[in-house]
């Protein structure tokens, strides 16, 4: 079966799904430490028995409405998602300046990082829907680099895919310790992901036996996902609608044969 096809499939079945699902979501407070955090958990109501679940990180800018969306997207497909919070309740950044603090302020200890994904992945487990043998998680932008170096680190995934996100490790895979199978789209017009770092991620896989697939769009930038993103006065962003689909539809398909 070709790659479009496969992708025009899982379009179709998302579609489908979402004319039929009953999304319900709710709020979830929780603590990495003294770190107050607050998610969002969604899952489609209409659905009986365990299901995968999948964790959402968001990019640079935090825990905000694109993330959100996303988490519903997924349960609408079948799957409990839980858009979680790296940078601490109430941190949400409209300028690129506040953007960089927060993720500089969340990421200057790595173990930091590590315990937050970690508080989030126990809280998507103890929902009731949740199938905690089959977990995956998605990242856009900084919460792709999150989600790739936790894979790197050889943390519990079945399956992690990242939209226009960071590719340069914190540390690199070594033989064998990536157990997740990764999808990574990005855009041939990205500036800040540009082609040598897709090649040296390519090649940091290759050498760690990894199960990867990068898939390149034509024209997309960074952000391509988010139709907020050439709001942000960054000439680097631009949303594009073509790849935010086919990119969604790639993932879709990614999760039902590795989840």
């Amino acid at each position: 079966m070709t790659r479009q096809l496969l992708a025009g499939l899982a379009l179709m079945l998302a579609v489908a799904t979402v004319a039929g699902a009953e999304v319900k979501t709710r709020v979830v407070d929780y603590k990495q430490g003294d770190t107050e955090l607050q998610g969002m958990i969604a899952w489609d109501d209409a659905v009986t028995g365990a299901r995968p679940g999948v964790l959402v990180v968001h990019e640079w800018w935090g825990h905000n409405e694109h993330a959100r969306n996303a988490a519903r997207k997924l349960a609408a497909a079948g799957y409990v998602a839980f858009a979680l919070d790296m940078y601490g309740k109430g941190k949400l950044a409209a300028h690129p300046d506040d953007a960089m603090k927060f993720m500089t302020e969340a990421t200057k200890d790595p173990a930091v990082v590590v315990a937050r994904f970690d508080a989030a992945l126990a809280e998507l487990k103890k929902d009731p829907h949740v199938d905690g043998t089959r977990i995956g998680a998605i990242g856009y932008c900084f919460g792709g680099g999150v989600v790739l170096n936790m894979a790197r680190s050889g943390a519990p995934l079945k399956a992690v895919a990242t939209f226009h996100g960071s590719l340069a490790p914190v540390l690199p895979a070594k033989k064998g310790a990536v157990t997740a199978k990764l999808l990574v789209q990005t855009g041939d017009a990205d500036e800040m992901i540009p082609p040598a770092q897709v090649e040296a991620f390519k090649k940091e896989m290759a050498d760690a036996g990894a199960d990867v697939k990068v898939i390149v769009y034509p024209g997309a930038k960074h952000g391509f996902t988010n139709p907020d993103a050439g709001k942000a006065g960054m000439p680097q962003l631009a949303y594009d609608a073509s790849a935010d689909a086919k990119s969604w539809a790639e993932m879709i398909a990614f999760f039902k044969q590795n989840l």
